[in-house]
């Protein structure tokens, strides 16, 4: 492979342990949502201010090793005049960039989704490496109903999922591939780990038919949770049905694991991990995070668009990267939740 060494040093900078991934690549209709929530218009130049108070959090590095950002992102500048990129990595956070397109109704395949974005991949990780990206993202998402997902629509998910992983991996960029299996609906815990395992088998079996290279990728998958519309799932009960699921469908090859928050409440993802964390001390890869609104939702409340709170809302983050780092250990407690 022409970059494998590159592949290998990304690998290396990223999968650490007690590091995790900060997911910061919502787009512009998802961010003007939780704009919306904080009564702050969804301005570009907003979105730039957020943005640049995640990266220049003083000691994010130390427990974030990667951010994903959003296509315009890559362009914008820190007040330093570096771009947002630049300043990540100048603290050892590895600056990577979502790359799908979004998702639409599968055709002839009723309650199925499926990602855009395949064409034309190529030229725009070549573009976005030039911008500073070391790893890309796709995701694919998997509803829950009676008669979905079909085994068409795994099938044809996990096809996306392979064939983006490949094309990444030919341009030197590190594949974050993410099946999400929502937790949207009245299911139980048995029902999404049974979808939860049927999909990551496809995905598995897709990315060997296209020449994956396993050791050069980071997973991101779901906890296996009920439903919303179901009982809540105690930590050890979701670290159980979740390692269950990743020891059947997994290969010890792939480096790292890095769950979504998925929905999950900030403390509730924190503790989940940590539940997963120790029960799974003799797992193959990292247990770690690619956390979005669950590392977000605090700093977000305390910032509220004003520039003076700037520094209240970088502490809040840092605090919730740090709990989590500490969850990636096995080590934390809800105790810590009001230091």
């Amino acid at each position: 492979m022409q970059y494998s060494t590159e592949l290998e040093t990304t690998i290396k900078d990223m999968v650490q342990k007690g590091r995790g991934i900060l997911a910061a690549d919502e787009s512009s209709p998802t961010i003007a949502k939780r704009f919306k929530a904080i009564n702050v218009e969804p301005t570009e130049e907003n979105r730039c201010a957020w943005r640049n108070l995640l990266v220049t959090t003083d000691g994010l590095g130390d427990y974030i090793s990667g951010i994903i950002l959003f296509e315009e992102t890559l362009g914008q500048k820190s007040g330093d005049g570096n771009t947002i990129p630049r300043v990540a990595w100048t603290r050892n956070i590895v600056p990577g960039i979502k790359v799908d397109k979004g998702k639409i109704p599968l055709a002839l395949s009723p309650g199925d989704l499926i990602t855009q974005g395949l064409d034309g991949l190529a030229e725009r990780l070549r573009s976005y490496k030039q911008q500073g990206a070391r790893f890309a993202k796709w995701r694919e998402v998997y509803a829950i109903d009676k008669h979905v997902p079909s085994q068409h629509g795994i099938r044809a998910n996990a096809e996306m999922l392979a064939r983006y992983a490949a094309v990444c991996q030919e341009e030197g960029l590190v594949p974050i591939v993410e099946p999400e299996v929502l937790m949207d609906g009245g299911h139980d815990i048995d029902r999404h780990t049974e979808v939860t395992e049927a999909v990551q088998h496809a995905v598995f079996h897709a990315l060997c038919r296209h020449h994956v290279v396993l050791e050069l990728m980071i997973l991101k998958p779901n906890m296996v949770l009920p439903g919303k519309g179901c009982r809540h799932a105690e930590p050890g009960e979701v670290a159980t049905a979740t390692l269950k699921v990743l020891r059947r469908t997994v290969p010890a090859a792939v480096p790292s694991i890095n769950f979504l928050s998925g929905g999950q409440e900030p403390e509730e993802a924190t503790a989940n991990l940590n539940a997963i964390n120790q029960q799974g001390l003799d797992a193959p890869w990292r247990l770690s995070i690619s956390y979005g609104r669950a590392l977000q939702q605090t700093a977000l409340q305390e910032w509220m668009g004003k520039p003076e709170m700037v520094s209240a809302a970088q502490k809040a983050l840092f605090k919730r990267a740090r709990l989590n780092h500490l969850a990636m250990l096995g080590e934390y407690q809800i105790t810590l939740e009001n230091e």
